[in-house]
């Protein structure tokens, strides 16, 4: 008796949370009035879907899991969202699903409309069975179809009885309408649609039990290899991969492969594994600067989006977090599948830009390539190139990175050693006698992570030519010598600079003593485009120079061009409106070659 109480009480809540089908409804932008009779046919379709709360929500659950996958294909497709509720109809979302006309997959393609819609059919691949390529398929199918009509509604009555069928039966009157009537003579297979949206539009909101997140693949790999690569069960791989009929991707294309993740990250089923060959490697990977995060554990590095890791995520379930697809996670930040996230670090959601925010870093124990890209938001490739690194070479604590611009081959830092133009200490000028002793630029060496520069307070060395400055800032300047025995204040307020080949704003801002950012708004400048040689800065809002007794001569004539992989001695000339002739001369060339990093005077006019 306790047991058909409880049997009658379950089945009562059942039929008293049925959905009831409305008088009105939206489909694809189109209104529905649903007359009486179709109300009573539909709702007898969703009372049968209801029926079982167990079989309902296995359903619901599976949509749970695929619809956002769905929506995303058709949001890219322009199909609307609507249209999801038609898989549930077609397959129940059972990805091996075969119907008695042969039609296969989740949204029950036949193979020759499947091949005809860019889905691989073969004995090896079988997309109809895959949830993102059968999407793509469906949702170009409905595409063509609408092309047809101009009509959602008919679109979706063509995919069952093609649209061939409904052209004979439809009212042309009817193309672009946004108010329809269902009737009892509508045909019988938008009505089970209805059916199916009513029923399970509320069921499917919210979180499911379990997610899959989508990695895309372009290699030779077997499931096998993948489940143990991102450590999860082969067979729970498999069985959301069944397209895959062999077990192994071919690399004729890309193909996404599913990947199960508890809906849960604390509940997380998938353990993380990390190979031994690796285990250095992705240790070395944890070394970075903190990152305080925002709300969601998201913040911006660099202008870009990073989400920072929690404790028991790997880069499967940080990326079905974030929300992106696992490949482009893992190409952002130069991840395999395999290797281990590390909580409080901080992983892109963008594509690294290729300069950072600042001009250099100090290489700090325990650090590597992979720590600075990802605590600057700058690409590897492109650290390597300004660093001029090779594929193999290691960095070393307290070298110092260049971030945004090629170093020079002489500049060495903590590698090697930097040659700079000093004064010779044993000759001197006394400003307030006058001697008229010019001193002498020796060669010398010392440790330095940047080109030295002066102190703001350092007086410009007296000279008239300077050839041994490796740096390309123009440090030294010229001024004419007082005459003997003559006294005089000089002050030299400059107003603006003309960039130099090889020079980068903090270079700048640190030769004038003034900040990056001051450049940065005086000049209205782009970060991400850089700075150019020949473009002149400001070097304030309003200043002015002030000479007192005798004007400050002209900055040096030369500028020096490094030659870069694009560049002929022809392009060169053209740059700097001189001549290849005074290119040769003033560069002692005896031909027209050049080659990258040889750095080329050229003379001001």
């Amino acid at each position: 008796m306790k047991i058909f109480a409880a049997l009658f009480f379950a089945t009562s809540l059942a039929a008293a949370q049925t959905p009831q089908v409305p008088h009105k409804m939206e489909f694809a932008g189109i209104t529905l009035t649903i007359r009486d009779d179709a109300r009573r046919e539909i709702q007898k379709d969703v009372d049968a879907l209801t029926l079982s709360p167990k079989h309902f929500n296995i359903k619901a659950e599976r949509a749970k899991t695929y619809f956002p996958i769905i929506e995303k294909v058709f949001e890219e497709e322009g199909v609307p969202d609507d249209f999801k509720y038609l898989v549930l109809q077609e397959s129940a979302l059972i990805a091996d699903a075969v119907s008695s006309s042969n039609a296969v997959g989740f949204w029950q393609f036949k193979d020759f409309t499947a091949i005809e819609m860019g889905l691989r059919v073969d004995k090896e691949i079988d997309e109809r069975m895959n949830i993102v390529s059968a999407s793509h398929g469906a949702a170009k199918y409905i595409k063509k179809n609408n092309f047809y009509f101009n009509n959602w509604l008919y679109a979706l009555q063509a995919y069952q009885m093609g649209a061939g069928a409904v052209l004979k039966t439809s009212p042309e009157a009817e193309s672009g309408v946004k108010h329809m009537e269902i009737t009892s003579k509508t045909y019988w297979y938008v009505k089970k649609y209805l059916a199916h949206k009513i029923a399970f539009e509320e069921g499917v909101k919210g979180p499911g039990q379990w997610r899959v997140t989508t990695y895309e693949n372009r290699n030779k790999k077997t499931l096998s290899d993948l489940a143990k690569e991102i450590s999860i069960d082969e067979e729970q791989l498999k069985n959301h991969n069944k397209w895959a009929k062999s077990g192994f991707i071919p690399d004729d294309r890309m193909y996404v492969v599913l990947i199960p993740v508890s809906g849960n990250v604390s509940d997380m089923h998938l353990p993380v594994a990390m190979a031994n060959s690796t285990s250095q490697a992705v240790a070395s990977k944890s070394m970075n600067a903190p990152v305080t995060p925002s709300k969601g554990g998201r913040t911006k590095i660099n202008g870009l989006p990073v989400i920072v890791a929690v404790a028991g995520e790997n880069p499967t379930i940080l990326a079905g977090r974030a929300g992106i697809a696992l490949a482009d996670f893992l190409k952002w930040n130069d991840l395999s599948i395999s290797d281990r996230v590390n909580p409080g670090q901080h992983y892109f959601l963008a594509k690294k830009r290729t300069r950072a925010a600042e001009a250099y870093h100090k290489v700090l124990p325990g650090e590597d390539l992979w720590a600075v890209s990802q605590q600057y938001g700058v690409q590897i490739k492109k650290l390597k190139k300004y660093n001029r690194l090779g594929s193999d070479d290691a960095i070393k604590p307290g070298e110092t990175l260049w971030l945004s611009s090629k170093r020079p081959k002489d500049a060495k830092d903590a590698i090697g050693q930097v040659a700079v133009a000093e004064v010779d200490s044993s000759q001197t000028f006394t400003w307030e006698s006058g001697n008229d002793v010019t001193p002498s630029i020796v060669s010398t060496t010392v440790s330095a992570p940047v080109p030295v520069i002066p102190e703001p307070d350092t007086k410009p060395v007296l000279s008239d030519t300077v050839k041994n400055v490796q740096d390309p800032i123009p440090v030294v300047q010229t001024v004419d010598l007082p005459e003997k025995d003559s006294i005089f204040t000089i002050e030299v307020k400059k107003t603006e600079h003309i960039v130099q080949a090889g020079e980068t704003l903090y270079a700048i801002a640190h030769l004038y003593n003034i900040g990056v950012m001051d450049l940065v708004h005086w000049n209205d400048l782009n970060l991400q485009e850089g700075i150019k040689p020949g473009q002149i800065l400001k070097l304030s809002e309003n200043q002015d120079v002030v000479v007192s007794s005798k004007p400050v001569a002209e900055e040096p004539r030369e500028i020096v061009h490094e030659v870069k992989s694009s560049d002929t001695l022809y392009s060169v000339a053209r740059k700097y409106g001189v001549t290849i002739k005074e290119l040769m001369e003033w560069n002692g060339k005896k031909d027209f070659s050049v080659t990258v990093g040889e750095k080329i005077r050229i003379l001001r006019k």
